[in-house]
């Protein structure tokens, strides 16, 4: 049997199982994640196992930190997944819902009803919360979804997919309902893209250039996930150390996180009061500032600094560097933002009203935030559970996709004899 015969076998029994998987009961699907989570913690030794061969060939591999940080898995983080799958099994159930109901005038009843997408598929990088995050965001949303991760994460994602495949069995949910590909080939990427007769919508995560291989040769439609060039603009009405204590956060929490800092805008009249304290605050993390001529003078004979270029502004490091730039105006940091940023997450950090307004209507991004730092564009911090991706495009869905974003609706129209 070839690879590509056994993908599309895969991907056509997630196909058959959609209907079924779409019509399971909201206290099945719940007592199914429920279950799931448990599994994993049970066979916690052997995710763990399967996860420390993963990052050991990393190392060997010299991967960078910030990817190696993503793919380890530990207890915690592990802890962190079966909760994952607990809170969206708390949450609400979108699928069933009306989102409206209207008569026509011949007495016609239409309404517009929230129902599952179908099969989703998601193709991942280093990434192994993301197999369970994905499977219990679509499991709850009564879809079916088939996992195309990284070759780098190829042990960690089948023990974790076998834990949650145990689970589903006990609970008699169709096999179909969890589908992982584990032949780790670029081709097998590439023709998941073309499925379209069996998977209804691809969501890519990973690196900028995974992303934009599956925009540009996928034939599935796509939900766009963006890398982050994310920005904290320092206001000149901003408390300095908020900004600091913002920025701080926002840079050095996790580095290999797409909602991390890569780049700040300061205001030139506090850009010299500002950047030897924000230095001083980066000196334990050992951060590289690349700034600009004005940044570097007001860094002067400051370690770890050196002079930005053009490849700079729009660079997503994933690591220990941010890129420095001092405006002249609010207005001069929008257009700067707005020309560089990936339509990520973007902060301005000021005391002054009228310039939080503005910054709020004219940053052209997903999550748009005032005195907070970007670390906040997370499924779980606005309340949605675990997060199948942060969509950066405008279709469909924007920012943190819960839920909601994982379904269509159809209309349902009923009435008496109604004839045209």
């Amino acid at each position: 049997m070839t690879e590509n015969f056994k993908l599309e076998e895969l991907c056509k029994k997630a196909h058959d199982a959609r209907i079924q998987v779409g019509m399971l009961s909201t206290e099945v699907k719940n007592n199914a994640l429920f279950a799931c989570a448990d599994a994993l913690m049970a066979h916690e030794e052997q995710i763990i196992a399967a996860n420390e061969k993963d990052v050991a060939i990393g190392k060997e591999r010299n991967m960078p930190q910030g990817l190696i940080d993503r793919l380890a898995l530990n207890h915690d983080r592990l802890l962190a997944m079966a909760d994952g799958l607990r809170q969206v099994a708390g949450l609400n159930d979108p699928i069933g819902e009306y989102l409206s109901m209207t008569k026509r005038p011949n007495g016609m009843m239409v309404g517009k009803k929230r129902v599952p997408i179908g099969v989703v598929g998601m193709i991942y990088e280093a990434r192994p919360n993301v197999t369970s995050d994905a499977f219990g965001l679509c499991f709850k949303t009564g879809n079916c979804v088939v996992l195309k991760g990284g070759s780098d994460a190829i042990h960690s994602n089948i023990a974790i997919v076998e834990a949650l495949q145990e689970a589903l069995t006990a609970c008699q949910i169709p096999e179909g309902a969890l589908n992982l590909i584990e032949d780790t080939d670029r081709a097998a990427t590439d023709a998941l893209m073309k499925m379209n007769q069996y998977v209804d919508v691809l969501i890519p995560r990973g690196g900028a250039g995974l992303i934009s291989h599956v925009v540009n040769h996928a034939t599935v439609p796509v939900i766009e996930t963006g890398t982050g060039n994310c920005h904290v603009y320092v206001d000149k009405c901003a408390d300095l150390d908020m900004a600091v204590s913002i920025i701080h956060n926002a840079k050095t929490q996790r580095i290999g996180v797409c909602n991390a800092c890569e780049s700040i805008v300061v205001h030139k009249d506090v850009a010299e009061a500002l950047l030897p304290k924000l230095h001083e605050r980066l000196k334990d993390h050992q951060v590289e500032m690349r700034a600009d001529e004005r940044a570097n003078t007001c860094l002067a004979g400051k370690d770890k600094v050196v002079l930005a270029t053009e490849e700079d502004w729009g660079k997503e490091y994933l690591d220990y560097i941010m890129s420095v730039k001092v405006v002249d105006s609010i207005e001069e940091a929008i257009v700067h933002i707005n020309k560089y940023n990936t339509s990520h997450s973007e902060t301005i950090v000021t005391s002054d009203y009228a310039a939080a307004e503005k910054f709020l209507n004219e940053i052209d991004s997903a999550c748009v935030y005032v005195n907070v730092s970007t670390r906040f564009s997370d499924g779980n911090e606005f309340g949605f559970g675990a997060e199948i991706g942060i969509s950066t495009q405008k279709l469909h869905a924007r920012g943190p996709m819960g839920l909601e974003a994982l379904t269509s609706y159809k209309y349902v129209i009923t009435g008496n004899g109604q004839i045209r």
